[in-house]
């Protein structure tokens, strides 16, 4: 057992490292995304917090095997260099038992990758489209920065600034067009004061109210323009109905299980394959992480990170195959994870001969003088 924590801590701490690594590149990238939808005032700042947090499950359930597999290679490529394989071979610790550490290991990851693939992740994708749906509820003004026209479309708006307590927008002016007999009308309104009022109701209408204001209709020095002074005036904004939330990605697994949808079929096979592709890498990893000192630790790394990526490419490419029914599902996933099953197996077959090689005896050389 002594060993196996060794060898163990050598890889979680490895894999854990590699995991945050590889997540806060993702990060960035959804960062910067987020970054440019904020500036053209189609969600706000605090949401992309909530969101890239709901969204750290997914990203970490398509890492962690990922991240896994290189852990490995590094752990033991290290274990091999500085001769401490050589030195666990020597004491009697064979490449069976090696490879019953690295699957005991292994189950440790896959026991984490489970609990997040059928759990957390869709639990949190689930929060996630439901804050999505919320943030798309907001209106244009809920964006509005005072000093600043925003523009969305034929409509521009601008406020001087906020009542801080009473949340009014002072000075308000908006530049808009109505639509009146199939004929688009240019309007502009300025108001002293407006706020926004939503009504609770099945459509979740959203109203302006202007107080103290003029709205100009038309155009001016025809005969349709129209100057109307008011002391309440309320427009209609547009809303966006809320959908059921039923992605695949969404349900929970229990869900899925019940499920005779192909998609939800999909989505389950998606899930276990996350699990499964675990083990299988694992065998890959300890099979081609042997290397020779004077080789240096990456002298396997490119065929094995080549083995991997044709691995999780596979899987991609049969599960896009799976949902345009281009694959039967009775097929689905399992063929390619027996593929490489068997490729693994010959690896560790391969491997296991060497050594068994490398021990072996030379025969006994007999005196010729007797």
């Amino acid at each position: 057992m002594r060993l196996f924590r060794y060898l163990a801590k050598e890889v979680l701490v490895s894999t854990a490292g590699v995991t945050l690594i590889l997540l806060l590149v993702i990060l960035s990238g959804r960062f910067s995304n987020y970054l440019g939808r904020i500036a053209e005032g189609k969600m706000t700042f605090e949401f992309l917090f909530v969101i890239l947090g709901y969204h750290i499950p997914s990203f970490i359930q398509m890492i962690l095997p990922l991240a896994f597999f290189l852990s490995l290679l590094l752990a033991f490529g290290r274990l091999y260099i500085e001769n401490e394989m050589s030195v666990l071979f020597s004491s009697g610790v064979s490449k069976i038992k090696l490879a019953g550490y690295t699957l005991g290991i292994a189950c440790i990851i896959s026991l984490t990758s489970a609990s997040i693939n059928f759990w957390l992740a869709p639990f949190s994708e689930y929060r996630a489209a439901e804050a999505s749906q919320e943030q798309n509820q907001l209106s244009a003004f809920d964006f509005l920065i005072p000093g600043r026209f925003e523009g969305n479309g034929q409509r521009t708006i601008h406020i001087d600034s906020f009542t801080p307590n009473e949340g009014w927008m002072n000075q308000i002016f908006l530049s808009d067009v109505v639509r009146k007999k199939n004929v688009s009308i240019p309007t502009q309104t300025f108001a002293a004061y407006a706020e926004q009022i939503r009504v609770s109701s099945e459509d979740n209408q959203n109203y302006l109210i202007f107080k103290n204001g003029t709205r100009y209709e038309g155009k001016p020095g025809t005969a349709n323009y129209r100057i109307t002074q008011f002391d309440t005036y309320a427009v209609r904004m547009a809303t966006k109905d809320n959908s059921v939330i039923d992605e695949p990605y969404t349900k929970s697994t229990l869900s899925l299980i019940k499920s005779t949808a192909l998609l939800d079929k999909v989505e389950l096979q998606w899930r276990i394959s996350l699990v499964v592709v675990i083990p299988i890498l694992a065998i890959i990893g300890l099979s081609l992480s042997q290397v020779n000192p004077r080789q240096g630790r990456f002298f396997k790394m490119l065929p094995a990170i080549i083995l991997m990526i044709l691995y999780i490419a596979l899987l991609i490419w049969g599960r896009t195959g799976l949902e345009k029914g281009k694959l039967p599902i009775q097929l689905g996933l399992w063929w390619i994870h027996g593929v490489f099953a068997l490729i693994a197996a010959a690896l560790f077959i391969q491997y296991n001969q060497v050594f068994e090689r490398r021990k072996a005896r030379l025969p006994e050389v007999t005196d010729s003088n007797e």
